[in-house]
């Protein structure tokens, strides 16, 4: 069974870029310890465009949806209530848009050892 990869695209305008990668720099083991992840990356444009990459491989579709509705979901909301407590605002997001690609993969290669 090929891995799949997700690819989400995120437009960042050039003032919100830093924070953007301070926070990925922040998210420690966030997706590393989820069952099936396979691989991280987060790739900076660096001309004709203002969208990041987010890359990530994983074993399966179920395995990807599984870290989206537990781990990733409870990351992205906080953990407060519907209320929310006085001082728990949280920041204004980095990017001002955001695209999920799916892909399989059906050919890879590594370096040769010599």
């Amino acid at each position: 069974m090929p891995s799949i990869v997700k690819i989400n695209a995120l437009t960042v305008p050039a003032e919100q870029r830093e924070a953007l990668e301070r926070r990925f720099a922040s998210r420690a083991g966030a997706v590393e310890s989820s069952d099936g992840f396979e691989w991280f990356e987060l790739l900076r444009p660096v001309e004709g465009t203002d969208q990041y990459l987010v890359y990530t491989r994983w074993r399966s579709e179920e395995d990807f949806q599984a870290w989206m509705e537990g781990p990733m979901k409870a990351a992205h909301q906080g953990g407060g209530g519907e209320g929310g407590a006085a001082g728990a605002e949280r920041p204004k997001p980095a990017a001002s848009a955001s695209t999920v690609w799916s892909f399989e993969v059906v050919q890879q290669a590594a370096p040769k050892k010599a």
